[in-house]
């Protein structure tokens, strides 16, 4: 793996004008851009076919031995063409330049060895050249590969870049899958309200917490003032944790035990960004009060469960 991640820092800082280069072509075109590789190069070549098309850029695999046989009726004059080879010398490969030539395609190289035939024939080289594989003999394309799809990364983002392409464009290109779900909906379509919440006072007695929290059993209580904002939220480890701290529990309240400033989300936020606010941190979490950022009133409670299931409309 440090192999891999070493080749792909290495492509990383070999980056230049090459990249801005060609983005330019493909943003000039206004058709859809082919993608081509044989071998393990041709997987990576599917693959950045695929971002591509789901991130702004009409893109489709093309095998160049197929090409030869008929499949080049899919290319169209001037549409610009990727090229994988880590070699750049596969056959197949080279006997496609002619008519792409010919139909007057900008050509773009995802080359591991810039003296080689495929790198002298294209109009821009991105360079995917790496010092070894990770492989004991150096024959697996294991680094090579790694290098070469994170070029077609890189890319595939200068493009997403340069067009705006944003939230609301990757889901509708996404209609299926977590991702789509969370990109489409909101908290407010996934998130638990009125008596499914156990909603307590500050004041509240620690039995009468539990006792809330036992019959709407969602993992929390959302601790509320008496004009519904929220004053905090205690979970069933904070229960827990009372437990062990306190020999005798009967004089707590909710406000002795819960958490004054918890994490929250907006209701209007997507799906995507309250997973992001539960994991990306040091200590993750799986609830969420949503409080209007408004009114300060709290709405409900989310949980990571819910987003994960899609049990919501």
């Amino acid at each position: 793996m440090l192999v891999e991640a070493r080749a792909v820092e290495t492509a990383a800082r070999r980056l230049d004008e090459s990249l801005l280069r060609a983005s330019e072509i493909i943003l000039s075109h206004p058709g859809k851009v082919l993608v081509t590789g044989v071998g393990k190069s041709g997987h990576v070549a599917r693959k950045i076919a695929a971002t591509l098309a789901s991130t702004g850029t009409p893109a489709v695999f093309l095998h160049p031995a197929e090409a030869v046989h008929g499949d080049l009726g899919v290319c169209s004059p001037g549409d610009p063409v990727v090229l994988v080879s880590n070699a750049g010398a596969s056959d197949e490969l080279l006997r496609l330049l002619p008519a792409l030539k010919q139909m007057q395609c900008p050509l773009v190289g995802i080359v591991g060895r810039r003296r080689s035939p495929l790198a002298a024939a294209v109009d821009v080289v991105l360079d995917a050249s790496v010092e070894r594989e990770a492989d004991p003999e150096g024959l697996v394309p294991t680094a090579s590969a790694a290098a070469a799809m994170a070029l077609g990364d890189a890319l595939a983002v200068a493009l997403m870049c340069a067009r705006k392409f944003s939230a609301e464009d990757f889901a509708e290109r996404h209609p299926g899958g977590q991702i789509g779900r969370n990109l489409r909906h909101t908290v407010s379509q996934a998130m638990h309200t009125g008596d499914d919440v156990a909603w307590v006072s500050p004041r509240a007695p620690l039995k009468e917490v539990v006792i809330a929290m036992t019959s709407r059993p969602l993992g929390a209580a959302c601790v509320v003032d008496d004009d519904g904002r929220l004053a905090g939220l205690i979970t069933d480890g904070d229960l827990r944790r009372a437990l062990q701290t306190y020999d005798d529990i009967r004089p707590l309240r909710a406000a002795d035990i819960m958490t004054t400033r918890p994490v929250t989300v907006p209701p209007r936020a997507r799906l995507l960004e309250a997973m992001r606010l539960m994991e990306d941190r040091p200590s993750q979490i799986s609830l969420l009060p949503v409080v209007d950022p408004e009114s300060g009133k709290c709405a409900g409670l989310l949980r990571l469960h819910d987003i994960l299931l899609g049990w919501f409309r």
